[in-house]
């Protein structure tokens, strides 16, 4: 049988750093319906005017949701987007070495 060859560093590397880019920008676009649905949920209290978020709906509702994430709503995206882009490194690193441990068998 056939030794599959180990990945090399610049391969798992590559791979990491690309997912998490990937997970980034994903995660940048789907930040205002992420924050909306967990505004939904009832988690993030009230927003600046005093109303609760979970009664807010629509641009209301993404506007104080994303606040209230980030402090302000650009903040609220970056934060969504850097939180989607590190469990997407860190499912990436955790795949490359559970593929190498499996060719290494």
């Amino acid at each position: 049988m056939k030794k599959t060859k180990k990945m090399g560093f610049w391969t798992k590397a590559t791979l990491i750093g690309g997912a998490g880019v990937l997970c980034v920008v994903t995660g940048g676009v789907a930040a205002p319906a992420i924050a909306a649905a967990i505004g939904t949920t009832g988690l993030l209290g009230a927003a600046s005017t005093g109303t609760a978020i979970v009664t807010l709906h629509g641009c209301a509702l993404t506007s104080a949701s994303l606040a209230a994430i980030g402090g302000s709503v650009s903040s609220g995206v970056t934060a969504i987007a850097a939180t989607t882009g590190a469990v997407g490194a860190i499912g990436t690193g955790t795949a490359c070495k559970m593929y190498e441990k499996s060719k290494s068998k």
